[in-house]
């Protein structure tokens, strides 16, 4: 009793002419795919769900039923649904001529046979339910007439629509799992979703055994029977067996063997257009033109990350390209789009390895760990590969943790420590910066993420006002429990560094790396020498807009450089706030005279 058809067949976006490897891998075909999928599902859930209230009674499947069939037949639904029908079963036989290996992990091999097999078992149902109505101008049955054909008169057809059931629910929840495995809200709506797939079947095969015994019961009264039953003429079911038992296989057969003809075809043209060598950090293969880079690494068995098996959808396949990119093919929509997602479209090196078709020799490295899975996709992480970029970095520092320690319990020592980091922290935050690194009682932070220089500078000196202030007001709440106002140092300094993710598999911390950190973690360490709280470098001050003259300059040799540096010392951080906000003022002024006078 049930109309099914393969939920969510994912198209490998896979040509050999460019225009259509182009349209494949756009926006479009993905939408294409997933409301055909949707909307097929949407009619499985109906009518499993109506086959389960045959556990309440047959009178309230047949209720239901009517609703199910008024709805479904409304043209444009029923347009829709035929349509989503179709598009399913093209899609699905391209995928299977677009599919470069056949490594199928289990799921993948349940899914890919159990699709497959939908069509041929849903037939001799299908013929009787909807071919019957269209070639011999009949209603439509309702529940009565099929139950009663299946349980009285051919008892072996319970058994092939209880297995029609099974193959296309769980071909169609593997699809759905494919699809929402990714999404944010699948780890806390997972046990949900199991339930109902794991439930609604048995309920739907007792609700429908249920109902069928209770129709065979009814049918041994003749007047019931008159009023309920339609029988098929004898010419017309011999006509529908004909088509949905020999010409329907036959040409499903073909259709299939077709592909296969048609992969035969590719490899051979493939073999006449010659093949590139694409390099690994360890390996080197040659490929035939056409293939992906995902492709040859797996055709190769080349540790590749591919949460998604190759859909464009979760972007752990991207690669940097490290050799020449002059001659490779342009980013489709599709791959444009999901490097957008995730920071990396700017960067011309970074491409989608199940997207990349090159036609000459290329070098790439894989970005992610060849183990990340769904959970990373989920969470959204970005990656960060490395680039060069102007960053402010200041270091803020806690001073006589070690002789706290040795008078209070370790948990009053980390209360504390943890309550100054909040107090920097919130400072760098609240002036636009971000906290990197915790080392000890110490906080690195970065400013011109994603700002120019300039700003970077003046978001750096009133965050190191801003953190005087903050500490200043938690010496005030802690008064009675400490012997004396907690001390820190800050050193800040910018310039051009290295910025990306630094660590090992999941142990990864995105940071910076290059000598502007390292001289300013210098300087909040000069601060102690040097008897002050804070020491910026004279270069930050210029670019913040404030004149170096007005301040206490000092030069000081810093361990690895050759030259001595010139540096700006305060006491009171504030100051720099203030003359901070004093430049502000005057330039505002300028300004607006200058307007005046205009």
């Amino acid at each position: 009793m049930t109309l099914a058809a393969p939920a969510i067949i994912d198209v490998r976006t896979v040509s050999k002419t460019p225009a259509i490897a182009s349209w494949f891998s756009g926006i479009g075909v993905r939408q294409v795919r997933l409301g055909c999928g949707l909307v097929m599902f949407s009619y499985i859930f109906s009518h499993f769900f109506n086959h389960a209230l045959g556990n309440l009674s047959y009178d309230t499947m047949e209720a239901w039923l009517r609703f199910h069939v008024w709805w479904w037949r409304i043209p444009i639904v029923n347009f829709t649904l035929y349509a989503a029908a179709a598009t399913h079963f093209m899609l699905g036989l391209w995928a299977l001529y677009q599919r470069r290996h056949f490594r199928y992990a289990l799921i993948e091999i349940t899914q890919l046979v159990f699709g497959l097999s939908i069509p041929l078992l849903i037939a001799s149902h299908l013929g009787v339910v909807r071919l019957g109505t269209l070639l011999f101008a009949r209603d439509a049955p309702m529940y009565a007439s099929p139950l009663l054909a299946y349980w009285v008169a051919r008892p072996y057809m319970i058994g092939v629509q209880f297995l029609l059931l099974t193959v296309a629910w769980t071909h169609a929840c593997i699809g759905l799992y494919f699809w929402l495995r990714m999404k944010p809200f699948f780890k806390w709506a997972a046990p949900l979703l199991l339930a109902i797939a794991v439930l609604l079947p048995p309920l739907a095969m007792s609700g429908t055994n249920r109902g069928g015994h209770e129709v065979a019961e009814r049918a041994a009264q003749p007047q019931w029977r008159a009023e309920h039953i339609k029988v098929t003429p004898a010419a017309q079911r011999s006509v529908l067996d004909e088509i949905t038992l020999l010409y329907f296989p036959i040409f499903y057969g073909a259709a299939i063997a077709l592909v296969f003809v048609a992969r035969c075809v590719r490899v051979l043209f493939e073999r006449r257009r010659g093949s590139v060598t694409i390099s690994y950090p360890d390996r080197r293969v040659r490929v035939p033109k056409g293939l992906s880079v995902l492709e040859a690494s797996l055709r190769f068995n080349v540790p590749h990350a591919s949460v998604c098996g190759g859909r464009a959808r979760c972007s752990t396949c991207r690669v940097r390209v490290v050799s020449d990119r002059s001659a490779l093919p342009r980013p489709s929509g599709r791959e444009t789009y999901v490097l957008a997602k995730v920071g990396a479209a700017a960067n011309p090196s970074i491409r989608l390895a199940c997207q990349l078709r090159p036609q000459t020799d290329i070098a790439v490295i894989p970005v992610l760990p060849a183990h990340v899975g769904a959970d990373f996709v989920r969470n959204r992480r970005r990656v960060n590969i490395g680039e060069e970029h102007y960053v402010v970095s200041m270091f803020v520092d806690m001073r006589g943790s070690t002789k706290l320690a040795e008078a209070r319990l370790p948990f009053d020592i980390v209360f504390l420590i943890n309550r100054f980091l909040e107090a920097a922290s919130q400072a760098v935050i609240d002036c636009g910066g971000q906290p990197n690194q915790f080392v000890g009682d110490g906080v690195l932070a970065l400013f011109g993420l994603d700002v120019d220089p300039a700003t970077a500078c003046r978001q750096a000196l009133r965050a190191a006002s801003l953190v005087a202030s903050n500490v200043e007001y938690m010496n005030h709440e802690f008064a009675t429990e400490l012997p004396q106002p907690i001390q820190f140092g800050i050193g800040i300094h910018g310039g051009e560094v290295i910025i990306g993710d630094i660590g090992f598999r999941d142990h990864t911390i995105f940071t910076a790396l290059g000598d502007s950190v390292n001289v300013a973690a210098r300087l909040q360490d000069m601060t102690k020498t040097l008897k002050c709280t804070v020491i910026v470098s004279e270069e930050v001050c210029k670019n913040a807009g404030l004149a170096p003259e007005e301040l206490t300059r000092t030069e000081v040799s810093i361990r690895g450089r050759d030259q001595p540096m010139t540096i700006i010392t305060a006491d009171d951080p504030t100051l720099l706030a203030s003359l901070l906000e004093q430049q502000a003022r005057s330039t505002a002024a300028e300004e607006m005279s200058a307007n005046i006078l205009v």
